[in-house]
């Protein structure tokens, strides 16, 4: 199997199979390439994809909107079995082949011979003319090989399996020449190795091992022609073949299956019987067989091929998410999900606001037995409490004014699905108790209605309170919490997953840089030092934010430390070990200064300093914070 790429989404169609068969593969949108996408997003010559030494490499070739892996704009990257190709807008999956797709064992051993002194002829496909054997009463040898490919091709056109078609095909063969030994080889170098065998000995029966010489293997494969051998036994070399001498093979014939690119397999058979030794009539009918079968295995192993990389691509798709880390909390969050997502259970997710906990919810239903139902999400304090009861659980025709017909809530929606509820803990108490219900009894009835509707959905929640200090406050429902509790998982804030800020930086340059229309290749290291240095009470929410503000700010394809905003930078140059001639810790320094002289000045009193500066008191508190100014430090100076 060579690897592969497989259209996800974009101009080519869906399931696109691209094998990367070439050392060299090369995409654009220029008809001149290997891989032509007919868009404007996609450069001329956009990048290409390079073999050697068994490595895959996708080499950017200085496009306008570059190429991205895994969401991560690359210049150079080596590619591994599931990755996500983005060039302009059509997505790809890289497809690898396993180690565990070649056959380890097969009933078949090669002798290495010479053919000098045997009786052999070869023949071409194209050379093969029907012609009737000397001897012959007029056209009946014809006729009657005619009839038997006629057969042939009739009766392995409606069969749909390679491993079947095999088996029948080499049965066929037995019908019609006299072989007493067969055997159909496949694989990319069958005279090397063999992914696939089928073996028949007409008085042991199929899956009986066969000796099959080398030699003759490799004089077919090399010119693409069919071989006939009579006379084995007389061969000095194939004298010194133990298992032919033991086997007493008289007649070898050999032809290749091969396809318009390359010849993938061959067909062997051999007799013992001196009596019955093959002929070129035999020789011309198997390679007329072989010309078909060939092409109907190529189709087969094809259509097979592209079912396995469908199932591949399925469940790489069922367990995608777009949680971007490999720091150990987001592993251990990733296998938490995982082992999650195989039960119906209700899920509680815990989490500073802006730490994903709805992609976490996406992820989980994704990977569940639901993962074909819908998922909806709902943010419990976004919606006024008066219009909450109907969103979730829908009305009834009349059920108020303005209730012209029935509407299904959200509740509804979801059958068969996930249902996510964000900020749980600002539910009002009458809905808690509606709430408790549907997850109780599985069902729910509308605004205005008084037939219970069965609702079958899982119910995910999230909040970033502390639920059990609520319970204990009195504000929210012990039993709902109980109900809702059953699985639950605390997300890491960013601070607590640093090593992961460079990636997700990276990825949503690469995502804000296509929505803003700007190319962006990368960040300067400095930039990304602040970065991972700064404490993000907002989480991965402020990141993005801080990355699309300086995308679109900034002036050059690299973002760098100039384009992040004030507080990014202040925290950093107090923990960077910098020395104050940096600019940013000039900076930093004099507004330190300031701040303690106004406190001073104001005699320790902040709404004074404050005003003396032209601040906020409020900022000015945030901003002492950040620079970490205590009274003590200004009543000192």
């Amino acid at each position: 199997m060579h690897p592969n790429l497989i259209a996800i989404a974009g101009p080519l169609p869906k399931d696109t199979s691209v094998p990367l068969l070439d050392d060299e593969v090369s995409i654009g949108r220029d008809i001149t390439n290997a891989v032509s996408i007919a868009s404007n997003s996609v450069s001329r010559r956009h990048c290409c994809i390079r073999r050697h030494a068994g490595s895959v490499t996708i080499h950017d070739l200085g496009s306008r909107n570059g190429t991205f892996v895994n969401g991560v704009p690359v210049r150079e990257r080596v590619l591994n079995d599931g990755d996500m190709i983005t060039i302009g807008d059509a997505y790809f999956r890289c497809i690898m082949p396993t180690a565990g797709e070649r056959g380890a064992e097969h009933p078949v051993r090669f002798e290495e011979n010479d053919l000098k002194d045997c009786l052999t002829v070869s023949l071409r496909r194209e050379d093969n003319q029907p012609q009737a054997s000397p001897g012959a009463p007029p056209g009946d040898r014809v006729f009657g090989d005619l009839r038997a490919l006629l057969s042939i091709a009739t009766h392995i056109g409606s069969i749909s399996e390679a491993d079947s078609l095999e088996w029948q095909l080499l049965g066929m063969i037995f019908d019609v020449i006299p072989a007493e030994r067969g055997a159909i080889l496949l694989g990319e170098d069958i005279a090397q190795d063999i992914s696939s065998a089928v073996t028949w000995d007409k008085q042991s029966g199929p899956k009986q091992p066969v000796r099959v010489s080398r030699t003759v293997l490799r004089h077919v494969l090399r010119d693409s022609a069919a071989l006939l051998v009579n006379n084995a036994s007389a061969d000095r070399a194939l004298r010194e073949a133990e298992s032919l001498v033991g086997a007493q093979v008289h007649s070898i014939l050999c032809a290749p299956l091969a396809s318009s690119r390359k010849t993938f397999g061959a067909i062997y058979l051999d007799s013992r019987n001196p009596s019955s030794r093959f002929d070129e009539g035999h020789l011309k009918l198997l390679t007329s067989i072989a010309g078909m079968a060939a092409m109907a295995l190529a189709n087969l192993q094809r259509i097979e091929h592209l079912k396995k990389e469908a199932q591949r691509l399925q469940a790489a798709l069922d367990g995608e998410h777009n949680i971007v880390g490999e720091s150990i909390a987001t592993r251990k969050l990733l296998l938490l999900i995982a082992k999650v997502a195989q039960s119906d259970s209700t899920v509680l997710l815990y989490g500073e606001s802006g730490t994903g906990k709805e992609l976490a919810a996406r992820a989980i239903h994704r990977a569940s037995d639901r993962r074909d139902g819908p998922f909806l999400a709902i943010n419990c304090a976004a919606i006024p409490e008066a219009l909450l009861e109907s969103e979730l659980f829908g009305y009834e025709k009349g059920a108020f004014t303005g209730a012209v017909a029935q509407k299904k809530g959200q509740i509804e929606i979801a059958n068969g699905g996930s249902l996510f509820l964000d900020e749980i803990g600002e539910l009002a108490a009458g809905m808690q108790a509606k709430l408790l219900r549907v997850i109780q009894e599985r069902e729910f009835t509308r605004v205005g209605g008084s037939r219970p509707v069965p609702v079958n959905l899982r119910v995910i929640a999230a909040t970033n309170r502390d639920l059990n200090a609520a319970v204990k406050a009195g504000t929210f429902r012990q039993d709902l919490y109980y109900r809702l509790n059953v699985v639950s998982i605390t997300l890491p804030s960013l601070r607590d997953r640093r090593d992961d800020i460079p990636l997700l930086a990276s990825y949503f340059a690469a995502k804000c840089g296509v929505r803003c229309k700007r190319r962006v290749s990368g960040i300067s290291p400095e930039a990304q030092r602040c970065l991972q240095q700064y404490d993000w009470p907002g989480n991965i929410r402020e990141l993005e934010n801080t990355i699309e503000r300086a995308i679109v700010l900034g002036s050059s394809e690299v973002i760098v430390v100039e384009d992040l905003p004030e507080s990014v930078l202040e925290q950093s140059a107090l923990t960077s070990e910098a020395t104050p001639t940096t600019f940013q810790a000039a900076v930093l320094q004099l507004k330190k200064q300031l701040i303690i002289n106004a406190v001073k000045e104001a005699g320790g009193n902040y709404t004074q300093a404050a005003k003396r500066l032209g601040l906020e008191p409020h900022y000015l508190h945030r901003l002492m914070r950040n620079l970490e100014i205590k009274p003590s430090m200004a009543a000192q100076s």
